[in-house]
């Protein structure tokens, strides 16, 4: 099992923020979106599921009910090439909870045993699950546990839990993200009661440092809108988890090895911002963050634009941290006692 993935995101974990992480990271686990069983049966295929290899290893998270629909769904995964399937138990939306999948299912473990049974029976790809510590009122550790074991009767191995509780009424999709309180000790126990199961933790990550520190608990830990918010944060995720030597790219470099990817996309009609909103948060704390935020969101809409916008953008962030270094060398020179 992989200690460290990038969570599934609806409208951010896209093909073009993988290939852009891929930059970034080579072996972190990356996740889609989720897809619904019933896109995937009566929509384009290769619109919907299209990723290069480049991006693997990759999960296909998947969201539905029918045991038959999401079996179809496993084998399209196989023949894409994905490197796992998921199925989504944790999303609480008003629209994943009328179709019946999503955070509900919690509430139905058999059907999602049902389900996942189905999938396994249809791939030889590793089945998993990412579910919530728990829903509403059935929310005590006990319930979980519950929804584990039944799941896991399947031959299920592989279960992500985002450590707190969703409430299917009064709250948004948002506010579920953050309101209710996180409750760590409810997953690391459910490692300790089912040491067999390969359990992962999801919720309010935003160092490499609580990763490590989670690692001693559970067998890994999915980071999701740090992910999103401060990319850069796992240039040395290889290293630090998988034992990679390879030395992390620099922002500059992580740009450079983008512009032919924009200029395959753009020059088949994609709007340049397609792929450079998931890039706007690279330079996170850097010299020249809001030089390049402004200068590519004020041009990448415009018809024709391309990876040159791109590298004029990255040429605006060099001059502007070769500003603030010369001032910090005068600021260091002036404060420097004299000699005698």
């Amino acid at each position: 099992m992989l200690p460290l993935s990038i969570a599934p995101m609806m409208d951010r974990t896209d093909r073009h923020y993988r290939y852009f992480m891929r930059q970034i990271t080579r072996r972190t686990l990356l996740y889609t979106e989720m897809v619904t069983s019933m896109a995937i049966r009566h929509g384009d295929p290769e619109k919907l599921l299209g990723f290069t290899a480049d991006e693997n290893p990759l999960v296909l998270q998947v969201g539905g009910d029918d045991p038959q629909m999401l079996a179809h769904c496993a084998r399209v995964a196989s023949e894409f090439g994905y490197s796992e399937i998921n199925l989504n138990v944790g999303c609480p939306s008003d629209r994943v909870q009328t179709g019946n999948f999503g955070a509900c299912l919690m509430a139905q473990p058999e059907r999602v045993a049902d389900c996942i049974a189905a999938m396994r029976a249809a791939t030889p790809l590793p089945v998993s699950v990412k579910h919530r510590i728990g829903i509403d009122d059935l929310d005590r550790y006990e319930d979980m546990a519950h929804f584990v074991s039944v799941v896991s009767a399947t031959g299920c191995q592989r279960f992500s839990v985002h450590a707190r509780k969703a409430w299917l009424q009064g709250l948004s999709p948002k506010d579920n993200r953050t309101v209710p309180p996180l409750r760590y000790s409810d997953v690391h126990r459910l490692k300790q009661d089912f040491p067999h199961l390969q359990i992962e933790i999801n919720g309010g990550f935003k160092t490499l440092e609580q990763v490590k520190t989670q690692l001693s608990s559970v067998d890994a830990v999915m980071v999701g809108r740090a992910a999103y918010d401060n990319p850069y944060l796992f240039a040395h995720a290889d290293r630090e988890f998988f034992g990679d030597d390879t030395v992390p790219p620099t922002r500059h470099q992580i740009v450079q090895a983008m512009l032919p990817y924009i200029d395959h996309w753009t020059s088949r009609g994609l709007k340049l911002n397609s792929i450079t909103r998931h890039m706007m948060h690279l330079f996170h704390g850097r010299p020249g963050s809001r030089i390049w935020k402004r200068y590519i969101t004020e041009r990448a809409s415009q018809t024709g634009a391309g990876a040159e916008v791109v590298a004029a953008a990255l040429d605006q962030v060099t001059e502007a941290a070769a500003v603030v270094l010369q001032r910090q060398q005068t600021a260091d020179h002036h404060a420097s006692p004299v000699a005698l």
